[in-house]
């Protein structure tokens, strides 16, 4: 017997085996192998599909996202605009009241500056009035025919007019 070379009824009882063994593995095992394959690439294509519409989605997501996104700023921009607007119209009309307030107090002040003009006025006048009455009173008293004179009482009332707290002495 060689060694490379089996035995004739070794050979037939193997090929015998061999189909016995690959006729039970045809009829019984290999379906069940391919049907499990046909499970698993089954299985496979179905995530497949499902991974490429959850990318689909993901992508309508994102897009609906910066959308939404793009609506928030504008939103945004457009009540911040609108904000804006409001501030610089209260401040326009503040600024308005603010005027209209401030001309009314100078109309006001102009009136009470006139009012105390006049009534200042009214009293130079009575107080010149007086001053007038009473130099005439002392001019009328003194001969006055000369310069000297004349200057002498001039500078005499202005005396007495300008000491504080003095009266006419002659009254």
């Amino acid at each position: 017997m060689s060694l490379l070379l089996p035995d004739s009824g070794l050979l037939f009882w193997m090929t015998l085996i061999f189909l016995i063994v690959f006729f039970i593995l045809a009829k019984f095992g290999f379906p069940v192998v391919t049907r499990m394959v046909d499970k698993r690439k089954e299985y496979i294509d179905n995530s497949l599909r499902l991974a490429r519409e959850a990318d689909e989605k993901m992508s309508r997501l994102a897009e609906e996202q910066a959308r939404i996104m793009t609506q928030a700023r504008e939103e945004q921009n457009r009540i911040l605009k609108e904000a804006a607007q409001a501030r610089d119209n209260m401040i326009r009309k503040a600024q308005e009241q603010a005027q209209d307030e401030a001309q009314k107090i100078l109309d006001e002040a102009k009136v009470k500056i006139e009012a105390e003009k006049q009534s200042a006025l009214m009293e130079i006048r009575s107080q010149v009035a007086l001053l007038s009455v009473k130099v005439a009173e002392k001019v009328i008293r003194q001969d006055l025919s000369s310069d000297k004179a004349q200057m002498d009482l001039v500078y005499k009332l202005l005396d007495e007019l300008t000491a504080p707290g003095t009266k006419d002495k002659t009254s």
